[in-house]
Parts: C-alpha cells; structure tokens; sequence
C-alpha cells in the first residue's frame, strides 16, 4: 500500500495538534498548520523540497506574526481600562462638601458619592479633585 505525501502531511498536523490540546502551547498549533500548508503543497504535486520549505516558511511566519499576540494576551494585560478601572485617574468636580466622611462629585457625568483619601483632607464644592480609586460605590479623592 503506497500513501501519498500529503496523506502523511496530514497525519504529521494531527500529531502535532495533539501536544497543542495537551499542553495549550499555541506554537504547536502553528506547526500543525505549517504540516497543512505542506499537504496542500503535495496535493498541487510539488516535489519533497519545496513542501519541506512551504512547511519551514509558513510555520516560521506564524511562530513570528502569531505568537507575541499570543503572548500579549498570555501575559492579561488589559490595553483599555473598563469599568471602575477607567475612573481611576480621572478628574471629577466636588457638588457637595467632600471630607475623610463622605460627600458627592460629579465624576464621568454621574453624580457619585466620595471621601477624601486623607480623613484630615476637605474639598468644597467646585473644587477639582482626582479619583485615586473606587471603593465599592464610593469614589475616593485627593
């Protein structure tokens, strides 16, 4: 029984693809794709050279392109701040008193309740504070 190469392409994807489901190495999955790329090669009736080099140039263009994306989103650092996380920083304008008791800000449009980060530390109204962080529902300004 003679196999075709690009049957034994196949077969090498899939055995790559097995470590790639073990071990959630994303670089496996790049190989497996690369193992593709040469099937597809063999398919068109390319000699064993060229799928070897179809093999080598596409899973190294995706192991250069793919993976520090992959390591980007590996390493969970948001690029756009959300939610409360947005606020902190952010300025906001005193509407009641602000003092280590409480008080409301304008903040982002909404009116929220605040203290000061210092318990010593007043605000009047129409002062420019900044959110230092967001404490439950309370904003807490300095």
């Amino acid at each position: 029984m003679d196999i075709d190469a690009w049957v034994w392409w196949l077969i090498g994807a899939v055995g790559l693809g097995i470590p790639l489901v073990l071990t959630a190495m994303p670089e496996f999955g790049m190989f497996a794709v690369g193992a593709v790329a040469g099937a597809i090669t063999a398919g068109l009736g390319f000699g064993v050279v060229t799928q070897v080099v179809v093999f080598v140039v596409v899973s190294v263009a995706l192991l250069a392109v793919v993976r520090p994306i992959a390591a980007r989103h590996r390493n969970g650092q948001p690029q756009h701040a959300s939610g409360v996380d947005a606020l902190r920083g952010r300025q906001a304008v005193v509407l009641e008193r602000v003092d280590g008791n409480g008080g409301r800000i304008k903040l982002a449009g909404e009116v929220w309740s605040a203290r000061s980060y210092a318990a010593d530390q007043v605000f009047e109204p129409g002062q420019q504070v900044d959110v230092i962080e967001i404490d439950g529902a309370t904003a807490v300004v300095m």
